[in-house]
C-alpha cells in the first residue's frame, strides 16, 4: 500500500528536532509522497527548501493562509510568483478565508485570497484552498475563477452538505484529514465521504496539527504525524464501505493525477 499526504505542514517548529525520523515512520507506514504545506511567505520558501531537500519524496505548495493575510504586500505577491514557477512547487496556497478566527480583517482576506487565485491563473497552477466559516464569500470568488485555474482542492474539508455539493459542482477535489476521526466534531464526514467520487478525494493528516482521535494508544505528545494518514485512510474506507487498498489506490491516483506526479 503506498499512500500520499497532500497536506502536511513540515516546516512547523515541532518537526526540527526529529525530521529524518519522521519521514523514516512516514515511509515504515506506507506514506511514500507528501506534499508540503506553505502557509506564509516565510513557511512557503522553507517548504520548497525542504522539498528540494528530499527529492524522491517531497513537493511543496507555495501561498499565504488567510490567518496571514494582513502581512500579505507586493513584495509576497512577488515572492509567491517566483516560488511558484520552481517545479518543486506544484500548487498554489494553502489560501482562501478564515471567518473562524478573523485574525485577519476579512475584507483583507478577500483581497489576498483573489491576489493568489490570480498567480494560479497567470501560472495555470491547482489550488490547495481553505475555508472555514466562510462558506459564501468563499464560494462566490472561487467561482469567479474555477474554469480559469486546472484543479482545486479544498483542502482538510470539515464543513456541511450543502457546502460538499457547492464543491463538487465546481468540479473540485476534497481533502479529508483526521477531524473525520472527532467524534465530537467530525461525525457528519463519516455520512459525507461516501459522496466522493472517488477521482475527486484525496487523503492528509494536516500534521502537526489534527491527530486523529480514535489511534489507540494515544501519543503522549500529541503530535500528528504523516505515519497516521494510514489509519486516516483506514477509516475513510470503512465509512465509504470499501477496503482499505482500495481508498488508498484511488486517493493515491487522485493525488499523483492533480499533483502532477509521475
Amino acid at each position: 500500500m503506498q499512500l500520499l499526504d497532500i497536506g502536511v505542514n513540515l516546516g512547523h517548529e515541532s518537526f526540527q528536532p526529529d525530521l529524518d525520523a519522521v519521514l523514516q515512520r512516514a515511509a515504515e507506514h506506507g506514506v511514500g509522497r507528501m506534499i508540503v504545506t506553505g502557509a506564509s511567505r516565510e513557511g512557503s520558501a522553507h517548504a520548497l527548501a525542504l522539498a528540494k531537500a528530499h527529492p524522491g519524496l517531497l513537493r511543496a505548495t507555495a501561498g499565504v493562509h488567510p490567518h496571514h493575510a494582513i502581512d500579505y504586500d507586493d513584495a509576497t505577491d512577488a515572492l509567491l510568483r517566483e516560488l511558484a514557477r520552481d517545479p518543486f512547487v506544484r500548487a498554489v496556497g494553502e489560501t482562501g478565508l478564515d471567518y473562524n478566527r478573523n485574525y485577519s480583517p476579512r475584507e483583507v482576506q478577500l483581497q489576498v485570497f483573489e491576489r493568489q487565485l490570480q498567480i494560479a491563473v497567470d501560472l495555470q497552477l491547482p489550488l490547495f484552498l481553505h475555508q472555514r466559516d466562510a462558506h459564501q464569500d468563499f464560494l462566490a470568488l472561487l467561482r469567479r475563477y474555477r474554469d480559469k485555474v486546472p484543479a482545486a482542492v479544498v483542502h482538510c474539508f470539515t464543513d456541511t452538505a450543502e457546502a460538499l455539493r457547492d464543491y463538487l459542482a465546481l468540479d473540485c477535489h476534497i481533502g479529508i484529514t483526521g477531524w473525520i476521526c472527532d467524534e465530537r466534531r467530525g461525525g457528519h464526514l463519516r455520512e459525507l465521504v461516501r459522496e466522493i467520487p472517488a477521482d475527486r478525494l484525496m487523503i492528509e493528516t494536516d500534521a502537526p496539527y489534527l491527530l486523529p482521535r480514535t489511534i489507540r494508544p494515544q501519543p503522549k505528545h500529541r503530535r500528528n504525524e504523516p505515519m497516521y494518514l494510514r489509519h486516516i485512510c483506514e477509516e475513510i474506507a470503512r465509512d465509504r464501505g470499501e477496503t482499505t487498498d482500495v481508498t488508498a489506490a484511488n486517493s493515491t491516483a487522485t493525488a499523483e493525477a492533480f499533483f502532477r506526479l509521475s
